[in-house]
């Protein structure tokens, strides 16, 4: 039997092995999938991933495909049809928050040459390898979290407090949070 990180549970979801096995804690450089990741590590602020899993194709044709230069033109109008969308989470200020951060996103673009160099420099460039034994020792957030929760909010950012930032983290691999007794772990520490 495999092996997989505690936070799974045992009456989990294809959606979530999938998303577990296949995308969970592997690096993501390309700016498309980190923009995606931080529109809806935000959008899931109070919901359960499981959720936003659920909902993450209706995001994708809702939102263009996460091109944050078409989401930073979507005007008041563009942003109420959102509102009446049932396939993503309708919330005012998530809503509006995606446009305010793709805003913020292209202007980190700019300044850097790409997010993927900004966002990566709060893990010196490569994944931080974990080493926890339980569910139990895996924090919520981080020094790093910290850091980079404050310099987004700096930059005009919106839904990135620290848990947000170390669970956008986990999710695009700048840590490996990944159990020792998980089959990921080793996979990904190479």
């Amino acid at each position: 039997m495999i092996k997989r990180c505690a936070w799974l549970g045992d009456n989990s979801k294809p959606l979530d092995i999938k998303y577990h096995d296949e995308e969970w804690g592997v690096p993501v450089h390309d700016e498309r999938t980190l923009f995606e990741f931080l529109i809806l590590e935000g959008a899931q602020a109070g919901l359960s991933w499981t959720t936003i899993l659920k909902k993450r194709e209706n995001y994708r044709k809702a939102y263009d495909n996460f091109n944050p230069k078409k989401v930073y033109k979507y005007n008041d109008s563009k942003q109420r049809e959102l509102l009446l969308n049932e396939g993503i989470v309708r919330n005012r200020l998530k809503v509006a928050a995606s446009v305010t951060n793709a805003k913020a996103f292209i202007a980190v673009q700019k300044e850097f040459g790409s997010f993927d160099k900004y966002i990566w420099g709060f893990v010196g460039g490569k994944p931080i390898q974990n080493r926890w034994k339980s569910l139990k020792e895996i924090p919520a957030m981080t020094k790093e979290s910290d850091a980079m929760s404050k310099d987004l909010k700096k930059r005009g950012f919106k839904f990135v407090g620290s848990t947000i930032c170390y669970a956008f983290m986990q999710a695009t691999g700048m840590v490996n949070d990944h159990t020792l007794n998980c089959f990921r772990y080793k996979e990904l520490v190479g």
